[in-house]
């Protein structure tokens, strides 16, 4: 997989405590596309899994989901999100941003329900989830918030 100067690879990431949701978006097509789910066991055994994921598509930064409550208030899976996209940054060097996720798999489901497919298991809407995540970024990249590091 080549790259020119004008486009890179972003993986996007919908982060749960039983599954993380993978996509993969190319900013010169400005698209996202679901690629799998992670079970979100042992650490390692979840990083070993990404890493294979980042020698792959070799992206040149990460997009990580992070809930909030309707009103705006922090979601509490937020903090483990961050933690999940510290984690990242230090272990591949690369830039995070961090994503309102609010009612991704809803919007993961309805996408599905609307495009007659079936979902076949939960890691399906997960990844699909990580893609509406990963798409609202490449939509307007300019208002999430980058991790600093």
């Amino acid at each position: 997989m080549t790259q020119s100067a004008a486009s890179s690879t972003l993986l996007g990431f919908d982060f749960g405590e039983k599954r993380i949701g993978v996509a993969v978006g190319e900013t010169a097509t400005g698209i996202a596309h679901p690629l799998m789910a992670i079970d979100a066991e042992a650490n390692e055994r979840r990083f070993a899994l990404i890493e294979k994921v980042v020698l792959d598509w070799k992206p040149t930064a990460f997009v990580v989901g992070r809930p909030k409550h309707a009103d705006g208030s922090e979601h509490p899976i937020a903090r483990l999100a961050e933690k999940f996209g510290r984690r990242l940054a230090t272990r591949f060097g690369l830039p995070v941003t961090f994503v309102d996720e609010t009612l991704s798999s809803a919007e993961a489901e309805a996408q599905m329900r609307e495009q007659h497919a079936r979902i076949r298991a939960k890691q399906d809407v997960d990844a699909l989830a990580a893609a509406v995540i990963l798409q609202s970024y490449l939509d307007d990249p300019g208002v999430h918030e980058r991790l600093a590091i």
